[in-house]
């Protein structure tokens, strides 16, 4: 099962990031374990300075913009 991070502190983006993850995940019928991490020394720990970001699998793969369903769709 992927396991797929919305890493930010809640701001309009970060939200929008997750809907965007969760709209995909339901379109491409794949089953993930969503989580959002709004812990701001978790998030920088991991390299990451510029929120939303979208973490799949242990990798970054978006950092400081929103990605679209589309988008997210072909990095699952």
């Amino acid at each position: 099962m992927k396991k797929v991070e919305v890493l930010g502190m809640g701001c309009p983006k970060c939200q929008a990031t997750l809907k965007n993850v969760e709209e995909a995940l339901q379109r491409l019928g794949i089953e993930a374990e969503v989580t959002k991490v709004e812990d701001l020394t978790e998030i920088t720990s991991r390299g990451v300075m510029v929120t939303p970001a979208l973490v799949i699998d242990g990798e970054i793969k978006v950092s400081g913009r929103v990605p679209s369903v589309i988008e997210i769709g072909a990095l699952l």
